[in-house]
């Protein structure tokens, strides 16, 4: 009996030893198991945020038929009907800001007339043509100031005329993200009167320098003087261009001739009511 004892001593002892081990490693074991399961749902989360970027038109909603109010300015300035001096464009930006128009990217446009979806019924494309100087030193901070966006129709063969916009200007601009830049062509020729293989040349010569120069993938053809013909709309697609905007007036819309999109210009004296004219629409 006595040797019994000893025996159920000695392995009750070994039997708490073992427990007493398995307690002080738990906290450890739990803590490791624990930081591998975090690090493990921090790596599929990422995995997921990274395979699921946001689409940027995901909200836009659908309509019949997009209707899209260009405006159509020039310089900002004064002196004759090409030119609305600073304090009409400023309060003319003010009311879109206050009437709750939003408006668009030239490639916000395309994707809009393309696809005829809409972000908001107010909406409104804004563009100014030549790249007059004047468009960064007056139209640009009214712009930013306002909130606001719009496209410069940029003529690539004038960067080193005096009272135009150079390249790096056009970069700076670019890079605050409240203007873009389109094509309207290299010379600033009416293309009309030019011959098919000149046209292309223009309208190809102009995207290329702006999409080298600006990384992107220009998509807009601004006609000087507003006009094309057949040849020129042939010109357009083989160049590589989505949509081209003439000077005849009215509001586009999604059912309209891609080459040949109508504007409301947009002239110096105007009020605030005329103005208002030239933005109704029926975006449902």
């Amino acid at each position: 009996m006595h040797r019994r004892g000893i025996n159920y001593l000695l392995s009750l002892i070994t039997t708490l030893g073992l427990l007493a081990g398995c307690q002080a490693a738990s906290p450890a074991t739990k803590q490791a198991s624990s930081q591998s399961s975090k690090a493990s749902s921090k790596s599929t989360h990422s995995t997921i945020k990274h395979q699921s970027p946001a689409h940027p038109y995901q909200h836009w909603h659908a309509v019949k038929v997009v209707h899209l109010p260009i405006l159509m300015y020039h310089s900002i300035s004064s002196g004759n009907q090409l030119r609305v001096p600073a304090k009409e464009f400023r309060a003319e930006m003010t009311y879109l800001k206050t009437h709750g128009y939003r408006t668009l990217t030239a490639n916000e446009a395309v994707y809009a007339l393309k696809h005829r979806r809409l972000p908001q019924k107010k909406v409104v494309w804004v563009t100014l043509d030549d790249s007059y100087k004047d468009n960064m030193t007056a139209a640009w901070p009214i712009l930013k100031q306002t909130h606001q966006h719009a496209t410069i129709n940029f003529i690539t063969g004038f960067t080193h005329k005096k009272n135009h916009l150079t390249l790096a200007d056009a970069k700076q601009m670019q890079a605050s993200g409240n203007i873009d830049f389109q094509s309207h062509t290299v010379r600033h020729l009416d293309l009309n009167n030019l011959t098919y293989q000149v046209q292309l040349t223009e309208l190809s010569s102009s995207k290329k320098w702006l999409d080298h120069n600006l990384q992107q993938n220009t998509q807009v053809i601004c006609y000087p003087a507003g006009r094309a013909n057949n040849q020129t709309i042939k010109a357009d697609k083989q160049a590589g261009y989505q949509y081209a905007l003439s000077t005849a007036p009215g509001i586009a819309t999604s059912a309209q001739n891609a080459y040949n999109l109508t504007r409301q210009r947009v002239v110096p004296g105007m009020s605030l009511t005329a103005f208002q004219t030239l933005l109704t629409t029926t975006n449902e």
